[in-house]
This record gives C-alpha cells, structure tokens and sequence, in this order.
C-alpha cells in the first residue's frame, strides 16, 4: 500500500506540473475513492500535502516581484477568519458521519466550480478586461477591497471543508476583481495566498486529529519528484490540450461527489 500512496503522489505531481492545477482537486478524490480513506482524512491530510508542494512556487514567485502582497493582505483578512470559522464549526458538529456529508458535498460543489473555472479562464479574462472601463465597474472599483475580503472568506471555508478551490478557482476571481493584473501576478499572489491558507487550514484539522503523517510523508514522497517531471514536459504542451481534459475530468469527479452526498 506505501508504493500505492508514492504513486499516486508521483501521478499526482506530474499532473500538477503539466497544468499548474489539480494538486488537491485530484489528491482528495483519489484518496477517497481509490484507497477508501475516510473524508475527514483525506481533506485533512490534503491541507497540509498542498501547502508543503506549493512552497517551492511561492519563492521563485516572490523573487521576481510577482506577488501582490497588499491583495494577499485582503483575501486572508476574509480566508483565515473564514477558515477559523469553519474548524469551529466541524468541532461543534456530533459524530464523524454529519462531517464527512458535508465534506462529500463542499468536495463535489468546489470540484465542479473548479471545473468551471478551468473551461472558461480565458474567456473570464476576456470578459473581465472588455468591463474594465465600464461606468459600473468604475463605482464598483471603490469596493473591490471589501469584496476581495469577502471573497477570501468565501475561499478559507470552501478549501477547510474540501481542500479544493485554492488554485483554479481563486485565480479565476482574482481574474475578475483585477482585470489589469498580469497573469503570473495573479497566479503568484494566489498561491502564496494558498500556502498560508492550506497551512491554517491543515494545522486545525492536525488539531482535530484528522491528519495522517505517514500518508503525508509517502505521498509527498511520490509528489515532489513527479512535479518537477511533469514540469519538464509540461512547457512543451499546450494549454488549449490539457486545460479541457482537466476540465472534464474535474467536472465529472466533482458530479460524482454531488450526486451521492
């Protein structure tokens, strides 16, 4: 079974490397559904897995001034009371099984959403730059903090109860509140955003004894190794390839989950 957890870290590493996305869209179903590890465990072992790979990122990111720490600044002032909100609220919950319902259908909402965010991120770009001018967007302007706080909060309670909806999903808003932004800043500022989240995240459900060490040592044992291969092939590959097959497959996990929460 240890081979299994390396290989599924390596086949998730890979993917990860080749698209940018689908660390714990991919990680949390598989561990569920392949190996029948309980939801609870899955997520919240997938909290900590994702804030450790994606460490890496946020470095070379922040060397090249491609992180917008005062939008990081905002979207965790709205994550972090989100996610606080949400461990305090599983620990109310009675009994395992009323938690691992909710998480089954947050997994398959923010799997699905994830989805739809992958299909439609360049025309939401589009969509989001021909509005940048726009009276409305204008006034709107003056609130963008005030939702982007919002917005986190949305974020740090989807990604506490799923461990999806750091990446695809809050790039895509991030698309949206900062059309002017260039995409590297928008990824940069998201993942270091998620590194801290998943962090916070993933120390509260170690806290609520969900977390599972040696399955994170052998699935980072396979991961780490396989993001770096996958990264090798994956600037050889187009987007316009592998963004629909992600897609589809997130797509089709995530009705799974829905359908028989």
């Amino acid at each position: 079974m240890e081979f299994a957890y390396i290989f599924a870290g390596l086949f998730v590493g890979v993917v990860v490397g080749l698209t940018g996305i689908g660390g714990g869209a991919l990680m949390t179903p598989i561990l569920i559904v392949v190996f029948g590890i309980p939801p609870f465990v899955a997520v919240s072992t997938d909290l900590l897995y994702a804030a450790i790979t994606k460490c890496g990122g946020v470095i070379s990111y922040a060397r090249n001034q491609l992180v917008q720490w005062k939008i990081v600044g905002f979207l965790l002032a709205g994550s972090i009371p989100g996610s606080l909100f949400t461990l305090s609220y599983l620990e109310g919950l009675d009994g395992l099984e009323q938690i691992e319902y909710l998480m089954n259908l947050t997994l398959g909402v923010s799997l699905v959403l994830t989805s739809i965010a992958v299909f439609l991120r360049a025309r939401i770009r589009n969509f989001a730059a021909s509005l940048e001018d726009n009276a409305l967007t204008l006034s709107v302007r003056r609130w963008r903090p005030a939702i982007t706080v919002v917005t986190g909060f949305v974020l740090g309670a989807l990604v506490t109860l799923s461990s999806v909806g750091a990446g695809a999903l809050g790039t895509a808003l991030l698309i949206v509140l900062y059309p002017r932004m260039t995409m590297p800043a928008i990824v940069g500022t998201d993942l270091v955003h998620a590194v801290v989240l998943t962090s916070v995240a993933g120390a509260g459900h170690y806290q609520l004894g969900g977390v599972d060490l040696e399955l994170l040592l052998y699935l980072l044992a396979g991961s780490l190794p396989g993001v770096f291969v996958g990264s090798h092939f994956g600037v050889r590959l187009s987007p316009r390839l592998m963004q629909p097959i992600m897609g589809s497959l997130l797509m089709a996990i995530g009705l799974r989950f829905v359908i028989s929460a």
